[in-house]
């Protein structure tokens, strides 16, 4: 078996997980580069590599001004820089793996997209809940035909109160302007998933959304700015940051490199000065904590989404004109089981449980990782499971339901998507 060689751009969260697993399996992978602006970080993916032959380098310019160094390139970057390192890598002859969403904006959606089929590249976008084995399981069930025709779909990603916090008001997701809106940077998963199920068009789309509790409005009057300045609400506030050394240390993961090396003192000195000691209440913060989005595709079928911060784990419910599908986080909550799929005419139920892998994302990310050397090896390139072409759809949706939000307008996608220059060259 040929190994298939990988570097990458940005060295955080993310690309550490994808590179990890791909370490476990050094007959498929070897990784021979990476960069990034952080020092520790590149040192932590060149001790990930066991390669003695690793380079490291400190900007994605310099790992892009050399000849090509991989058949892949990872692009783990913020949202607002995966466009230009992608395009770069594309030009040079990079295959990609594309940590979601695609782009900051739809026309670089398409752009890429247009990059990856002219050069003939392969673009693989870690949409990693299509590898998870719940929804490969899901999607088997809907193709098989037990549920019949799907009339119906609802669907809700709950973030949680604290996810939101970290990520959505005190993170770098918290100014949409500055990343991308909330439905595209952490929903354009769900997006993904749906169209996949439907495996048909979606024609329109509302949305309605908000930011309705993370705002100074809910501050307690004598609240400081920070956490970390004397707060008298400390003991009671489920987001006070003093939580970061305690029942919520392994977020610093996310945000703090070594963070499982650093000691408390460490730690509680850096959250001072953090933005993620900063009060929920007193941020800059701009992301919806809520957003639904009623879609209609080909056909007739319909489907609804609920993103909200006030609740935990992925439901989804589907109604078919033989049988209903309810399953994820509720119905295992509530049932003791995964899936339940219940037939219209006899009220016989199934039910599937489904193993839960000890990796991120149910799953997923392993389940990527897993696929990566097939996806990025077969002949075939119109099969990949979420290659570019594919997620350009859920994209289009995500981008849409945000400017349904924003004009309270119901958005045509055929519309939408043809206003946007890139779609017409």
């Amino acid at each position: 078996m040929k190994q298939l060689t990988l570097a990458a751009i940005g060295c955080g969260n993310r690309t550490q997980i994808y590179l990890d697993l791909a370490a476990r399996q050094p007959e498929r992978y070897r990784i021979v580069a990476a960069a990034d602006p952080d020092p520790e970080r590149v040192e932590i993916i060149r001790r990930l590599s066991g390669n003695p032959d690793f380079i490291g380098f400190a900007m994605a310019d310099d790992i892009l001004a050399q000849p090509r160094l991989a058949d892949v390139m990872i692009i783990g970057t913020q949202d607002n820089y995966h466009y230009a390192p992608c395009r770069q890598a594309l030009e040079q002859g990079y295959d990609i793996l594309l940590e979601k969403p695609i782009a900051q904006t739809l026309a670089e959606v398409i752009d890429l997209e247009q990059q990856a089929a002219r050069l003939g590249r392969r673009v693989l976008v870690c949409h990693v809940l299509r590898y998870t084995p719940f929804y490969h399981k899901v999607k088997a069930i809907v193709d098989s035909g037990a549920l019949g025709e799907m009339v119906s779909l609802n669907a809700v990603e709950g973030v949680g109160d604290w996810h939101q916090a970290h990520s959505y008001v005190r993170g770098k997701w918290a100014v949409s302007e500055q990343a991308t809106p909330m439905i595209v940077a952490k929903s354009c998963h769900d997006m993904d998933i749906i169209a996949w199920l439907f495996d048909r068009p979606c024609h329109n789309l509302s949305s309605w959304g908000d930011l309705t509790y993370f705002t100074a409005a809910n501050a307690p009057a004598d609240a400081p700015l920070r956490c970390t300045d004397g707060c008298l609400h400390a003991a009671t506030c489920p987001y006070n940051a003093a939580l970061y050394l305690t029942k919520h240390r392994h977020w610093l993961d996310f945000i703090y490199t070594n963070a499982a090396a650093a000691s408390d003192d460490a730690l509680r000195a850096w959250l001072t000065t953090s933005p993620w000691s900063r009060c929920v209440y007193r941020c800059d913060n701009t992301a919806v904590d809520h957003q639904v989005i009623a879609m209609r595709f080909q056909g007739g079928a319909t489907a609804t989404f609920t993103m909200t911060a006030f609740g935990w784990g992925r439901d989804i419910e589907i109604f078919g004109t033989r049988a209903r599908l309810w399953g994820g986080a509720s119905c295992l909550s509530h049932a003791g089981v995964d899936i339940i799929v219940e037939e219209h005419a006899t009220g016989e139920r199934v039910s599937y449980t489904i193993p839960h892998a000890e990796s991120g994302h149910g799953g997923g990310d392993s389940g990527l990782i897993d696929a990566l050397y097939t996806e990025m090896t077969r002949p075939d390139t119109t099969t990949l499971r979420s290659s570019i072409s594919v997620s350009v759809a859920s994209h289009v949706m995500a981008f849409a339901a945000e400017t349904a939000r924003q004009t309270g307008q119901t958005i045509n996608l055929t519309e939408f998507y043809n206003a946007i220059p890139q779609a017409n060259t």
